[in-house]
C-alpha cells in the first residue's frame, strides 16, 4: 500500500525516499510512505487563503453540524479502519478506543459547540464591562478564529483519536488543519482522511495530510498559525526552540512525556472496594494498548502496610491476560507498535530495573518472537523518596512501578516528583484524604480522578481523556491543554477586547445589550416564528399595581411567609427594606402575566432563565412594567430554535427592579 499525501486539494505520493511500515505482529511491510516533493509553504498558503476563508463563511453551529455529519459518516465506515488497525498491534478493544473513541470525540465537540457557543461568527467571552457613568461606553471580550493553519503533529499510539481530538476543536473554531501523523500507523490516518475527503462534507481546504516528514513546514509558520504536538519532551523542546516560532510567538500546544501516578488510600485495605478498583485499574492501564498510552499509570503509590498484598493481587490479575496476535479473539493484549518501540521500552527498563527489582513479568518471554510483544512488567520500589530514575524515566509500554509511602504528605510529595503529569488518580473512600491529595497535588496535574465504591461502576477510569475535559498537564507533560469543550476551541481563536457604544458592540456580537438599538414591534413577539424574530425586537407592556393583598395571597398559597413579606416592623428593621416587600418570585410571575401571549403559537416552551438579579425592592402601591427584548437566538433542531429574551422589570420611577434572561423554544414555522 503506497500512502499518499493530501495537499492543496489533491492526493499525491512522495517522489522518493519511501519508508517501509511494518506489521507489528508479523513484521511484514504493510505500507510505504514519503512526503518528499511536497511544497510545504504552498500547503500553508492554501490552508490560510482557501481553507480558512471557506471555513469562516460559516458560523459555529454550521461547522458543528458539519462535524456531526462527518462523525456519522466515519462511524458507518469504521470496520474498514478496524481491519487496518490490527497491523498496529492493537486488539479490537484497543482499537475501539482509537477509532470509535476518536469519532465520538467529534460528536461530543459538535454537541458542546451547539449548546455553549452562539449561532453566529463571534464568540462572546465573559460579561459586558461598563466603562462609563452614563452607559454609552462599554467593553466586551470577543473571540474570532485565527487566520492561519492548525498544524497537528500526532503520536503513533492513536492514529485516529489523536488526529480527531485535535481536528474537532480547530474545525469548530474555523481554522483549517494540516494533519501530520507519526509514520507508524499512518496508514490508518490516511484511510480516515480519505473518508473525510470523500464525504464531501467539509469545505475545500479544511483538511490536508502529510504522510512522512514535515520538511521545512515549520519554517513558514506565522503568528496566526497553531502547532499542536503530541510526542516526546525532547522533540517538543526542539520544535519550540525554532527561531521563527519564537519570533512570531506562534502558539505551541504540547502533550508530551508524563509519569502519571495513582494512589491507594491509607484506608483502602485489601478486601475493600477501593483496593479492588486500584488493582483492576493498574492491570488495565498496563495492558490496554500494551501500555502505550500517554495517560498510563507509571507510578502506583501503595501504603507500605499494603505493599505485599498489592503485589500478590496484581500478579494474579495480570496472569489472566492472554498476549498474542490481536486478530485472535482470545487475545487480551497485543503487540507494541513495532520492534523499534519494543527496543526503546527495553532500554528504558534496563535503567529502571537498576534501581528497582522486577516483581511481576519476564522481559525475555518474547525475545525470539517476530512480533513486538512484551508482557506486563511491574517493579517494586520501597524507598521512592530516595530514587531518581523512577520519577524521570518513562518506559512507554506495559510497564509500571509500585512505590511504597507512609502518609498523605509523602504521597503528595511523590506525586509532585513526576514533574508535571497529565493525570493522577486516588482510590480511597476517605473524603478528607482525597481532598488533601487534590489540594496538594492538583497544581502538578491536568486531571485528577477520585475513584471509590460510589463512582467506580460508572467511572471512565484513570486513562480516559474526555472531550469535555481538558487533556494536558503542566511541566514535563508539556504545559498545554487540548479538548475541554469550548476551552479547546479557544486555542485556535484570538481573544480581543472591543470598546465602544452599546449599539456598536451589539452589532458586532449579534447580541442585544442595554442601550443598543431596538425595534418596537406591533405584532406581539410571541406570535412570530423563529426566523421572523430579530435581535433587538422589543415589547413594552402596560403597568400593574402591587397591593398587600397580592403579596399575602402569594405568601399563603406558596408557603413563603418570610418575615420581610408579612411583618412590617421586622421588614423595616432589615437594612435592605423600608416596609413589607413583594416576593422576588412574585415579580417574575407578574412579569410573565404582563408579557405572555396565552394563545397557542410559535412559542413552544419556557426552558429556564439566566442571570436573575433583584435590584430595587417593590412595595405596596408600586407599579411595575416589563420591557421584553430579543437578546439572542440559537438553533436547536430543524424544527425549533432557542430565543434568549432580555426581561427588565421597572417601577413607576423607571428604576430597575429585576433583570434576567428568559429562554424559550420557538418553532421555525407555524
Amino acid at each position: 500500500m503506497l500512502l499518499e499525501n493530501y495537499a492543496e486539494g489533491h492526493w499525491q505520493p512522495g517522489s522518493s525516499g519511501y519508508r517501509d511500515l511494518r506489521d507489528s505482529v508479523t513484521g511484514k511491510t504493510v505500507a510505504k510512505t514519503s512526503s518528499v516533493g511536497l511544497n510545504f509553504e504552498a500547503m500553508l498558503a492554501y490552508a490560510r487563503t482557501i481553507g480558512g476563508a471557506n471555513l469562516r463563511t460559516y458560523g459555529f453551529h454550521d461547522r458543528a453540524y458539519m462535524l456531526k455529519a462527518l462523525a456519522s459518516y466515519l462511524m458507518e465506515r469504521k470496520e474498514e479502519l478496524y481491519a487496518l488497525s490490527y497491523s498496529t498491534g492493537a486488539t479490537r478493544a484497543d482499537s475501539w478506543i482509537d477509532i470509535e473513541g476518536g469519532i465520538m470525540t467529534l460528536f461530543a465537540v459538535s454537541g458542546k459547540a451547539r449548546r455553549e457557543m452562539p449561532d453566529g461568527h463571534v464568540y462572546v467571552d465573559g460579561i459586558l464591562e461598563p466603562l462609563s457613568r452614563g452607559g454609552t461606553f462599554m467593553g466586551q471580550h470577543i473571540a474570532l478564529p485565527l487566520q492561519g493553519a492548525a498544524i497537528h503533529i500526532n503520536a503513533y499510539n492513536f492514529p485516529i483519536w489523536g488526529a480527531l481530538e485535535k481536528f474537532g476543536p480547530a474545525f469548530i473554531a474555523g481554522v483549517p488543519a494540516i494533519i501530520k501523523p507519526a509514520s507508524d500507523g499512518s496508514y490508518l490516518t490516511e484511510a480516515m482522511v480519505r473518508m473525510m475527503v470523500e464525504s464531501e462534507i467539509l469545505p475545500e481546504g479544511a483538511v490536508q495530510l502529510i504522510c512522512g516528514a514535515t520538511g521545512d513546514l515549520l519554517d513558514h509558520v506565522t503568528c496566526q498559525d497553531v502547532i499542536s504536538f503530541t510526542g516526546s519532551a525532547s522533540t517538543a523542546g526542539m520544535l519550540r526552540a525554532r527561531p521563527n516560532i519564537i519570533e512570531n510567538s506562534t502558539r505551541f500546544i504540547a502533550e508530551q512525556d508524563s509519569l502519571n501516578g495513582c494512589v491507594l488510600g491509607l484506608d483502602a485495605a485489601p478486601g475493600t472496594p477501593e483496593f479492588d478498583l486500584f488493582i483492576k485499574e493498574i492491570a488495565s492501564e498496563i495492558s490496554v494498548k500494551a501500555g502505550q498510552k500517554c495517560t498510563s499509570i507509571r507510578r502506583a503509590l501503595v501504603p507500605h502496610k499494603f505493599m505485599d498484598a498489592a503485589v500478590k493481587a496484581l500478579r494474579q490479575r495480570l496472569a489472566q491476560i492472554s498476549i498474542g496476535n490481536p486478530r485472535d479473539k482470545a487475545t487480551n493484549m497485543g503487540a507494541l507498535a513495532g520492534m523499534g518501540q519494543r527496543a526503546d521500552v527495553l532500554m528504558k527498563l534496563d535503567i529502571l530495573r537498576a534501581e528497582n527489582p522486577i516483581v511481576i513479568g519476564n522481559v525475555e518471554r518474547f525475545a525470539d518472537s517476530d512480533g513486538a510483544y512484551l508482557e506486563p512488567i511491574v517493579m517494586r520500589c520501597d524507598n521512592p523518596l530516595s530514587k531518581t530514575d523512577v520519577h524521570s524515566v518513562e518506559a512507554f509500554g506495559p510497564v509500571s512501578t509500585l512505590m511504597g509511602y507512609a502518609d498523605t504528605d509523602e504521597a503528595i510529595t511523590l506525586l509532585q516528583k513526576g514533574g508535571g503529569s497529565l493525570v493522577a488518580s486516588v482510590f480511597s473512600y476517605d473524603t478528607d484524604l482525597t481532598c488533601d491529595l487534590i489540594m496538594g497535588a492538583s497544581a502538578f496535574h491536568g486531571r485528577m480522578l477520585i475513584s471509590d465504591r460510589d463512582s467506580g461502576g460508572e467511572s471512565t477510569g484513570h486513562g480516559s481523556p474526555l472531550p469535555n475535559l481538558v487533556h494536558g498537564g503542566p511541566g514535563r507533560a508539556g504545559g498545554g491543554e487540548e479538548m475541554g469543550g469550548v476551552r479547546g476551541v479557544m486555542h485556535y481563536m484570538q481573544r480581543t477586547a472591543i470598546q465602544g457604544s452599546p449599539a456598536a458592540i451589539a452589532n458586532i456580537t449579534g447580541e442585544w445589550i442595554p442601550g443598543a438599538k431596538v425595534r418596537k414591534v406591533k405584532t406581539h413577539p410571541f406570535r412570530r416564528v423563529y426566523k421572523d424574530l430579530h435581535i433587538g425586537d422589543q415589547l413594552q407592556t402596560k403597568s400593574r399595581k402591587v397591593t398587600l393583598a397580592d403579596i399575602e395571597l402569594f405568601a399563603n398559597s406558596t408557603g413563603d411567609t418570610f418575615y420581610a413579606h408579612m411583618d412590617a416592623d421586622a421588614a423595616k428593621a432589615n437594612p435592605f427594606f423600608e416596609d413589607r416587600v413583594a416576593h422576588g418570585y412574585l415579580l417574575l410571575s407578574w412579569a410573565a402575566g404582563l408579557f405572555v401571549s396565552p394563545a397557542p403559537g410559535p412559542v413552544l416552551a419556557n426552558t429556564g432563565l439566566n442571570n436573575l438579579a433583584f435590584m430595587t425592592p417593590v412595595y405596596d402601591g408600586d407599579e411595575i412594567k416589563v420591557q421584553l427584548t430579543v437578546r439572542r437566538k440559537k438553533r436547536r433542531t430543524e424544527d425549533y430554535g432557542e430565543v434568549g429574551w432580555d426581561v427588565e422589570i421597572t417601577n413607576q420611577k423607571d428604576e430597575i427592579c429585576a433583570r434576567y434572561e428568559l429562554l424559550t423554544m420557538v418553532a421555525f414555522t407555524e
